[in-house]
């Protein structure tokens, strides 16, 4: 696929809506965090995700490191919180001043009041071009009834 077909292919998936959620991970006492919609169920039995990380992020290295990592679904009222995780400025940890974040039990970032939150332990790591594929198995977690966030065509919506 030629450059040209890059950006047409990237022009197409913006035009899929997409739940918005922040993967985020801890090691050695730093966070990372990134906001993403390349995120999908793998199996029910375990209960498995798949995210796909940019290796150019912060979060990609953190993640790989700590074995580790959180998926936060945000609700239709969190769309400061992606925009914070989605900016390449400001300091990495400092990002989790927007939200109310806790610590789950493998010391991966959870945000309190996410739609729904995964806890999940890296039982694979696939090597997919520009991103790595983490599957996780899932260790913990969260749900509460409210709107999704969704993006499309660069905008946030609830549904």
């Amino acid at each position: 696929m030629g450059m040209s077909d890059s950006a047409a292919f990237k022009t197409a998936m913006r035009r899929v809506p997409a739940p918005v959620t922040v993967i985020s991970a801890a090691h050695r006492g730093e966070r990372r965090g990134l906001t993403a919609t390349a995120v999908c169920s793998v199996s029910a039995e375990p209960p498995q995700l798949l995210v796909c990380v940019n290796k150019r992020v912060r979060a990609h290295d953190a993640i790989g490191q700590a074995g580790y990592f959180g998926v936060n679904y945000l609700s239709h009222g969190q769309a400061d919180i992606a925009h914070a995780f989605s900016s390449p400025s400001g300091a990495p940890g400092g990002r989790f001043e927007t939200g109310d974040w806790t610590e789950g039990e493998t010391g991966a970032p959870l945000l309190r009041d996410a739609l729904a939150t995964f806890e999940c332990r890296v039982v694979q790591a696939v090597d997919g071009g520009t991103h790595t594929l983490y599957i996780g198995e899932i260790v913990g977690m969260t749900d509460r009834d409210d709107l999704s966030l969704l993006y499309k065509s660069g905008l946030f919506s609830a549904a």
